[in-house]
């Protein structure tokens, strides 16, 4: 809303930001954009409540052309912060950032935390680069603010936030040279294919389905379901009105700010004919002009930009459910791995009966004893045979119960780390709906105190018409 720039979260209470920065990085964690924990002591706050230690206020500007007289050429963007976060060498870092950044930015913060909601970006219009329109004022600072609203979301996040990653982003004067050695280094050790890679988890898990589901994230994801819907029935109505206010090319009738300029065409036309009330209705019809005019400027002004942040939250939730599905996908890699671990056990305890002598008391079944008639014709039922397998099974059932304890031990962190992030995409959507929707309102409180101006004004004229009885 107006003058509410470094408003970050609703009901939070912010400290100035004017604190200065101490070398020995000795700054307290607050001000503006700095989450305070509601709970007062690290005892009282719950294990799943984020924390975070100090604020980072964004802000992308001042979009330039480079090498405009080349094939080369691309835009950047002025990327500054305020900030009193430790990880940070300067309290006002900047540095100029293409595009290109920002998608390297977003991609290696994808790999580097999965667990974390990282916004999406803008789209790459392609029209606009076969047209040469990328270039153009207004795709420009549309652009900008889509870039602007990614960094501030990353802002938001209080793991996010103090990546190295992120503050050589503001801060490096080699970045391309950072970028080089993030690839040749990234943060953590390298993925290693696990044993649930080598038994094609892919194919296995395509169209299953977690067998025992944790009530907990069943309630996150029918939130973010309805979330979503709320959002897609708001942009489909608000598209509808915005086709109806100012259409630009359907059919007569439907276009209201064509309509009121017609309008204002056919009272001036009025005015022409009757000459005693000329100068009355060519005011009348002014005012319908700017009356149209004043619709347009709402819908380049309020309601576009309300539908862009609209799919941009979108988006932003569409972030949110890929890491609920990525949960899911550890809990299923667990669940799979111990189905693997059971059935290689019941094969080894199988032959271990089938060597003693007490095949029958195994208990598994016809399959089992198909299975020792199929080995039986492979030439495979020499105990020679079946105690060589079974020193195999015991190999890979030590493998899979150490893989079963890792998937475990992961899938249990990813799910505290998901109730964590839950919290924080929480916050920062109550944020961004409230500076949504005000940003909303101030627009349209300026379209019509704007519109009662100028009615008020033609009030006056339209009174001093004399009508003789």
């Amino acid at each position: 809303m107006l003058g509410d720039e470094e408003d970050v979260f609703d009901s939070v209470t912010w400290e100035s930001p004017s604190a200065p920065y101490h070398a020995d990085h000795t700054v307290q964690p607050s001000g503006p954009g700095f989450k305070q924990s509601t709970a007062g002591t690290e005892d009282e706050r719950g294990p799943h409540d984020p924390k975070w230690e100090g604020y980072l206020i964004v802000t992308v500007k001042d979009p330039v052309k480079e090498l405009a007289e080349t094939k080369d050429a691309y835009v950047s963007y002025l990327v500054s912060a305020k900030t009193n976060l430790l990880i940070f060498s300067t309290p006002n870092p900047s540095s100029r950032r293409r595009f290109q950044d920002f998608v390297f930015l977003r991609e290696h913060l994808v790999k580097d935390f999965p667990a974390c909601v990282v916004p999406a970006l803008p789209d790459k219009h392609r029209l606009e680069y076969l047209t040469g329109d990328r270039f153009s004022p207004e795709f420009m600072e549309r652009r900008r603010l889509d870039l602007h609203r990614f960094l501030e979301r990353i802002s938001r996040h209080p793991t996010l936030q103090r990546s190295t990653l992120v503050r050589a982003f503001f801060e490096s004067t080699e970045w391309h040279v950072h970028m080089h050695q993030h690839l040749a280094h990234p943060p953590g050790p390298e993925p290693t294919p696990g044993l649930i890679d080598n038994i094609s988890d892919t194919l296995l898990n395509a169209f299953a389905r977690v067998r025992k589901p944790d009530e907990r994230f069943l309630d996150m994801r029918e939130s973010v379901d309805k979330f979503e819907d709320g959002l897609v029935v708001c942009e489909r109505l608000w598209n509808r009105v915005r086709g109806r206010t100012n259409g630009g090319g359907l059919a007569p009738g439907e276009d209201l700010t064509a309509d009121y300029h017609d309008l204002a065409v056919a009272v001036q036309g009025l005015g022409f004919l009757e000459s005693g009330i000329t100068d009355p209705l060519s005011h009348f019809s002014n005012t319908l002009l700017e009356f149209s005019a004043l619709l347009r400027h709402k819908t380049q002004t309020t309601t576009d930009p309300f539908l862009v942040h609209l799919h941009s939250l979108l988006t932003y939730s569409h972030a949110n459910r890929a890491v609920l599905k990525l949960r899911d996908q550890k809990q299923l890699d667990f669940e799979e791995l111990s189905d693997y671990l059971s059935g290689v056990t019941q094969e080894r305890d199988r032959l271990s009966a089938v060597i003693s002598g007490h095949a029958g008391s195994t208990g598994l079944g016809l399959s089992a004893y198909l299975k020792d008639k199929v080995d039986s014709l492979r030439g495979a039922d020499d105990d020679r045979s079946r105690v060589e397998k079974m020193r195999k099974l015991d190999v890979k059932i030590k493998e899979l119960q150490d893989a079963v304890t890792t998937a475990h031990e992961t899938s249990d962190a990813f799910s505290d780390e998901t109730l964590r992030e839950q919290t924080i995409f929480q916050y920062t959507k109550e944020a961004e709906m409230k500076e949504m929707l005000g940003n909303l309102a101030d627009g349209e409180i300026e379209f019509y105190q704007s519109a009662m101006e100028e009615w008020e004004r033609i009030i006056p004229i339209i009174q001093r018409i004399r009508v003789d009885v």
